[in-house]
């Protein structure tokens, strides 16, 4: 199971989000994942992907949003594959937190791309912006997403728990997103299908005219900070940094009133 392979490291980051470990007496064990019937065709290219024995197979049942819910379900039982994705990073038993991309070299934009095919999602929003975002409980897969994203757009996210429930949800929207996502679904690449089509719908979305984007944040330094400080008036700082003065003002504001350290 070579990552450099983007098939591989796409099945590698879709098992950390979807897939389950369970070990069982003695050598005994198996890998399990079950997505809805929808999405089957994954399950059977991994299995093809994989030289080992594995079956896949469906079950219907009620669940708390139908009464009637059709799953298809991989299921893997080989010691020698368990171990090798074991070793690779895939936990026995919970893992949301504890995963992280792996030690190894691996195909970045693969790997993404199976963690958000499993955690993520690809659309609009109600008011029909582009996005793309990944849901994850794990500082080392958000911070993976993060570095990859200033990579490949030149956006930068910083990382931050949802106060509700400890989870990221890194978001990209607009032109960023169809950045990523044009990089992330190339033409012939191992993806869901339905993330694949709505990844190629958004290349389609144009910006209404009279619309800007928004401006990229202020990294605001010591530097500047003094400088606001300092400054005989906020147009004179405004001036100097090359920001506008509505953000100058709110900035020395936040300075003055301790909601941001002052500088060193």
């Amino acid at each position: 199971m070579d990552l450099m392979v983007p098939e591989y490291a796409y099945m590698f980051g879709f098992l950390q989000a979807d897939g389950h470990l369970k070990q069982g007496p003695g050598q005994k064990g198996q890998l399990r994942v079950e997505i809805s019937a929808r999405d089957a065709e994954i399950l059977r290219a991994f299995q093809k992907l994989t030289p080992y024995y594995s079956s896949v197979t469906g079950r219907t049942r009620p669940t708390n949003f139908a009464e009637t819910h059709t799953s298809a379900i991989w299921t893997l039982c080989s010691l020698e594959a368990r171990t090798t994705l074991n070793e690779l990073g895939l936990p026995y038993g919970r893992k949301s937190k504890t995963i992280a991309p792996p030690d190894v070299e691996f195909s970045r934009r693969g790997y993404l791309r199976g963690l958000i095919d499993a955690d993520g999602s690809v659309g609009f929003t109600s008011k029909g912006f582009p996005f793309v975002s990944l849901t994850t409980a794990s500082t080392a897969i958000a911070s993976c997403l993060c570095d990859y994203g200033k990579d490949a757009t030149g956006a930068e996210r910083s990382l931050k728990r949802n106060t509700r429930d400890g989870i990221y949800n890194v978001l990209y929207m607009m032109e960023v997103a169809q950045c990523l996502v044009a990089d992330l679904y190339y033409p012939g690449c191992l993806s869901l299908e339905r993330k694949h089509s709505a990844a190629a719908s958004l290349a389609a979305w144009v910006r209404h005219a009279g619309s800007k984007p928004k401006p990229p944040r202020i990294k605001w330094t010591n530097d500047m900070d003094r400088l606001l400080l300092t400054a005989p008036t906020i147009a004179n700082a405004a001036a100097e940094l090359g920001y506008s003065s509505s953000a100058c003002q709110v900035r020395r504001w936040k300075l003055l009133h301790d909601v941001v350290p002052l500088p060193d």
